[in-house]
C-alpha cells in the first residue's frame, strides 16, 4: 500500500499547488461548460475521501462535518468562500492524507461496508477504497486543470 499512499500524497500536493497559486476569484469562478469550480473540486476530494474511507468503515470522520455536508457528491459550489476557509482546506489536503496513512498502519479500518461506486467499481475493503479514492482524486485534478485552462481562455 505504500505506493498508493505515495500516489495520494502526490495528487494532494498537485491540488494544493493549484489552491495556493490561484486567485480566490479564479478558484470560485464557474467556467463556461462546467457546473462547479476549482475550489469545489478540491474540497470535494477531501469530503469524498472521508466518506469512502471512514464512513464506509464505520469510523468517525477526521474532519468537521461541515466539509462533508458542503462538498459531498451532489452539492453545489459555494461561491462565498472566505480566505480562512481556503487556508483550512490547504491544511486539510495535507493532514488528511497523513492521518489516513497513520490510521491504516494502526489497523483502524477493521470493518468495511461494501459499496458500488457511481464509476461502477465495487469497494469491498479499505484497500479498495484507498485505490479508488486515488482514481477519484486524480479525476478531479483533471477537472481542475481543465477549469484553469478554461478560465485562462475566458480572460483573453
Amino acid at each position: 500500500m505504500n505506493y498508493h499512499f505515495q500516489a495520494h500524497r502526490q495528487v494532494r500536493r498537485n491540488l494544493l499547488e493549484v489552491l495556493q497559486n490561484t486567485s480566490s476569484q479564479d478558484l470560485l469562478l464557474i467556467p463556461d461548460g462546467f457546473n462547479n469550480n476549482i475550489y469545489w473540486n478540491i474540497a470535494h476530494t477531501v469530503a469524498t475521501q472521508q466518506l469512502l474511507c471512514y464512513y464506509l468503515s464505520g469510523n468517525p470522520f477526521r474532519i468537521d462535518k461541515y466539509w462533508i455536508e458542503t462538498y459531498k457528491k451532489g452539492t453545489l459550489p459555494n461561491l462565498n468562500v472566505q480566505q480562512s476557509e481556503i487556508d483550512d482546506l490547504a491544511f486539510l489536503l495535507t493532514e488528511t492524507s497523513k492521518i489516513l496513512m497513520k490510521d491504516y498502519d494502526a489497523d483502524f479500518f477493521t470493518d468495511y461496508t461494501s459499496y458500488t461506486t457511481s464509476f461502477g467499481l465495487d469497494l469491498k475493503n479499505i484497500q479498495d477504497a484507498i485505490v479508488f479514492n486515488n482514481m477519484h482524486e486524480t479525476q478531479h485534478l483533471g477537472y481542475v486543470m481543465a477549469q484553469k485552462r478554461a478560465i485562462l481562455g475566458e480572460q483573453f
